[in-house]
């Protein structure tokens, strides 16, 4: 069952955000979002909270700045999704513009596994590096921080995920989600926490004299970097977050961007000068993501990294074919679990475990979330990673905790996983091939324990309807323009429609045209194979559509019900 909510704007405060010189209509939806002063709607860098904030952020400058006056060499070590190939890129470019001799390993999901690992550090000691930096990890790398530290190198954590009971033994942590960290924003991806340390090692070096007499590097050169991965790890979107994703973007708008990003954005069809921070979630996140799953995440670091185009282009068309690749192996494995699923009760149960042998396992996660969207359960899906063993990637709905129904879970059955880690919204974890049963049964048991029947009813939050003035290509291009994203979502209407006219394109998606009020208005619905009755209730959202030197506006279908059903 879905339910339309309106969201309620505080009215002081779009009357606050409108009297500053916002149209009406965008005053409310950022007030509806918790934006109560102009203030926070300041772009400018000087915004941002303060690096000194970050617990041990200085001590970490500080070590860093005698590594590089030393000349020592320092390896990082990054993880093989958007976050962790950003993160990485920031930290090797940024190192190597304030002089650091660095270079960078990133693990192959299927032979290593996430995270610095001591198979990871045997592997790192090969190249003989005095320092580790681990990005996007190393928070729960008890072992491998160990390991390094027995073999005589040091290891520096940069991360942003929850710490389990233990914290490795790291010559220093940045994290502002460790324990006893007050940093204000606790929603920094991976790469705004490399950021961050990049920031403080430059004032480091400046209060040491370093850069006398030469011009100091320009990390703002880095930003298009950041917006990327901090827009696809979907983390929240606060004001902190808001300023680095749109200080990104004006580069990539500008051109002033690294050709890596460049390419991968012109490949999937997006036009670098009007881009938006959907584009870096929708497109180009998922190409360079391809690496990680279906390969290895040093084709994408290498794309970032590239300095000229011709490199870049090459390396992004790579990446292109692997996204186009891992699309149809998940299309083949949502079919099967969509089959799988038509035999058993969905509806009547509190989670959804899935396996099946021939699944690829770096695509589980992206499957997880398709049927999580579908039937709005907490999903985990298994794929084969060797000896008997299955990995799982799991999403959540509001209302549970995954990681802590995961940790539940194996403290009522210490020997069942094997292995876990993430966030609310999503986890990986590991288990035994012959205990996939005894999983799917004490998994249920959990969530069923912690949902209540009201959590497995979806919520569609919506801003009321659009007026027919603003169904307009001006209104769409400041909407789209607006940072939207994890935790400040893009807006979305709801008003009643006459389909005028329907036809299928593309073989799976609808193009519409709908009436409203008297006006007549173009509409695109995708995935959606079947024909919608006369009149319905729709969810939407406002775009633009620049077709054959034509421009209109369109509205992107997100939902549907018969107009007879009345929304809350």
């Amino acid at each position: 069952m879905v339910n339309i909510v309106r969201r309620e704007p505080d009215e002081a405060a779009a009357a606050t955000l409108a009297a500053s010189g916002l149209s009406p209509l965008l005053a409310q939806l950022l007030a509806a979002r918790g934006v109560k002063t102009p203030v926070q709607l300041e772009a400018s860098l000087a915004g941002l909270i303060p690096p000194d904030r970050l617990t041990n952020n200085t001590r970490m400058a500080a070590l860093l700045a005698d590594a590089i006056v030393a000349k020592r060499s320092l390896l990082v070590v990054g993880d093989y999704d958007a976050d962790g190939a950003t993160a990485t890129a920031v930290m090797v470019r940024g190192l190597r513009m304030l002089g650091a001799v660095v270079d960078f390993l990133v693990p192959n999901r299927f032979e290593y596994g996430y995270g610095l690992t001591p198979e990871i550090v045997e592997l790192a000691a090969q190249s003989k590096p005095d320092f580790i930096i681990t990005v996007d990890n190393g928070i729960a790398s008890v072992d491998g921080v160990a390991r390094a530290n027995a073999l005589g190198m040091s290891v520096l954590v940069t991360d942003h995920h929850l710490p389990g009971d233990h914290v490795p033994a790291a010559a220093c942590i940045v994290n502002p989600n460790q324990h006893g960290c007050d940093f204000p924003s606790k929603h920094l991806a991976g790469v705004g926490v490399a950021f961050y340390v990049m920031l403080a090692l430059r004032a480091e070096m400046r209060a040491r004299g370093l850069f006398e007499g030469k011009a100091e590097p320009n990390l703002t050169s880095l930003l298009d970097l950041v917006a990327l991965g901090t827009v696809a790890d979907l983390v929240k979107l606060d004001d902190n977050n808001r300023i680095l994703v749109e200080q990104g973007l004006r580069r990539i708008r500008a051109g002033q961007c690294s050709p890596g990003i460049l390419w991968l954005m012109r490949l999937a069809g997006r036009e670098p000068a009007t881009s938006c921070a959907q584009d870096l979630g929708f497109s180009v996140g998922p190409r360079l993501n391809a690496a990680g799953r279906l390969d290895d995440m040093t084709l994408g670091i290498s794309c970032l990294l590239a300095e000229d185009e011709p490199s870049a282009h090459a390396m992004a068309q790579q990446l292109h074919a692997l996204n186009h690749e891992r699309r149809s192996i998940e299309a083949d494995m949502q079919e099967s679990a969509l089959a799988e699923l038509d035999g058993l009760d969905a509806e009547g149960r509190y989670s959804l475990s899935l396996y099946q042998p021939d699944w690829h396992q770096g695509v589980i996660g992206i499957l997880a979330s398709r049927i999580k969207e579908r039937y709005h359960r907490p999903v985990i899906a298994f794929a084969q990673a060797g000896d008997g063993v299955l990995k799982g990637s799991g999403r959540s709905i509001p209302g549970l905790h995954l990681r802590d129904a995961l940790d539940l879970l194996s403290k009522r059955e210490p020997d069942l996983i094997l292995k876990f880690g993430g966030h609310a919204m999503a986890a990986g974890l590991s288990i035994r091939e012959e205990d996939m049963e005894r999983f799917r049964l004490g998994f249920e048991s959990v969530v069923t324990g912690l949902l209540t029947p009201a959590d497995l009813e979806s919520i569609i939050e919506v801003d009321g309807a659009l007026t027919l003035d603003d169904m307009h290509w001006d209104v769409a291009v400041a909407l789209q323009r607006q940072v939207w994203g994890q935790g400040f979502p893009p807006p979305m209407f709801c008003d009643d429609f006459e389909v005028v006219a329907q036809r299928i394109v593309g073989g799976k998606h609808l193009k519409l045209t709908l009436s409203t009020r008297g006006r007549a208005v173009d509409a695109i619905f995708f995935r959606q194979e079947e024909f919608l009755p006369q009149y319905v209730t729709a969810v939407y959202e406002l775009q633009t559509n620049a077709f054959n030197g034509a421009r209109n506006v369109q509205l992107l279908i997100k939902h549907w019900q018969p107009v007879a059903a009345q929304s809350n």
